[in-house]
């Protein structure tokens, strides 16, 4: 899971610094196609219900394998299509392989990990994460300002590593078993409707984030690709530090403290963005913002402790779902709302 994880970050980290500048200077985007690109982006989010599916034919592993790979693949040639469609098709294949890959992952990882030391072990992973992010946006910030490395290598260079990761977790780990076999149909139960809220609830504030603070950052403040990939940097060096932290003290004083901390923060934080006229207190917020994300290894060990463990595989691809409702809705309903004001549209998300 470290590995994959690794591997997965690190492409989709490449993709994320370059995107914005890439999509502006050379497919032309506005908020409009921001907007609609993010949208489609997240409809392979959307139909995650349908990695049980899958399962059926494959093993749960060797899907993850499969998805990386996937997600390597679409990163490696965003940069031969620098048009509004072209970069339409390589997010939505990329897409799939991502939002299939952490699907399983959260599915495996629950599966795998003994309830007490879930949110600890969830909090190195993403510290694993970050770890590879860091390394992503160096490269990133190094081969922009020092070597004038175009995009198509940039791209392609992740794309390239990420398949690499995927060959080397293929032959050097053998195939694990599962505890608890696995119910192999769509389900949602009632018992889990306080899980099916957070997870809505998330997807929902990660739109926010994802789509606009990075945009803001571009189109409001003048941020280069060089100085997006350096505040992404400084973001997950804080993660990399905070992520196992945060986990212990969620083990110590539990979901509900956590989440709790988190909207409140949320509350105060996307308010602020809607007013900003800082460039400075814009990266605060920014900041403040992504490291915050940490809480969400609540929400999943929340249900870690309420779950049957039988239905950990196939609820994973539905929450997916229901995480990606507000996903496929808000990115391009808000990106035509940011054609009129831009403060309106993050307004509207607080």
């Amino acid at each position: 899971m470290i590995l994959l994880g690794v591997a997965a970050t690190l492409a989709f980290s490449v993709w994320q610094a370059l995107l914005n500048n890439f999509a502006i200077e050379q497919a032309a985007f506005t908020g409009r196609e921001i907007g609609m690109l993010q949208s489609l982006r997240e409809v392979p989010g959307f139909l995650a219900f349908t990695a049980v599916l899958i399962l059926l034919v494959i093993r749960e592993q060797v899907f993850a394998l499969l998805a990386v790979a996937l997600l390597g693949a679409g990163v490696a040639l965003t940069g031969f299509l620098p048009s509004e469609y072209g970069l339409y098709f390589t997010t939505v294949l990329m897409s799939i392989g991502f939002h299939y890959f952490y699907t399983v992952q959260q599915s495996l990882t629950l599966q795998w990990i003994e309830k007490e030391r879930a949110p600890e072990v969830m909090g190195r992973l993403s510290a694993s994460s970050s770890i590879a992010a860091l390394v992503a946006f160096s490269v990133v910030w190094l081969g922009i300002d020092y070597f004038d490395s175009g995009y198509e290598l940039l791209y392609l260079a992740a794309g390239a590593a990420a398949v690499l990761c995927v060959m080397l977790a293929f032959f050097m780990f053998p195939a694990f078993p599962h505890k608890v076999p696995q119910r192999k149909h769509l389900l949602m139960r009632s018992r889990y409707w306080l899980y099916y809220a957070l997870t809505f609830m998330s997807g929902a504030r990660r739109q926010i984030f994802m789509v606009f603070a990075g945009f803001l950052m571009v189109e409001k403040f003048g941020f280069s690709a060089a100085n997006i990939a350096l505040l992404f940097l400084v973001n997950h060096v804080i993660n990399a530090w905070a992520a196992p932290k945060i986990g212990r003290l969620i083990s110590r004083f539990g979901e509900r403290t956590a989440l709790t901390l988190e909207y409140f923060g949320l509350t105060v934080i996307f308010t602020a963005y809607a007013f900003v006229e800082s460039a400075s207190v814009a990266v605060v917020l920014y900041v403040l913002d992504h490291l915050l994300f940490a809480m969400a290894i609540a929400i999943k060990s929340y249900f870690q402790k309420i779950a049957d463990p039988a239905d950990i595989a196939s609820t994973a691809g539905v929450a997916f779902t229901i995480n990606h409702i507000a996903a496929v809705v808000i990115p391009v309903t808000f990106g035509v709302v940011w054609l009129y004001s831009p403060s309106l549209s993050v307004k509207s998300g607080a």
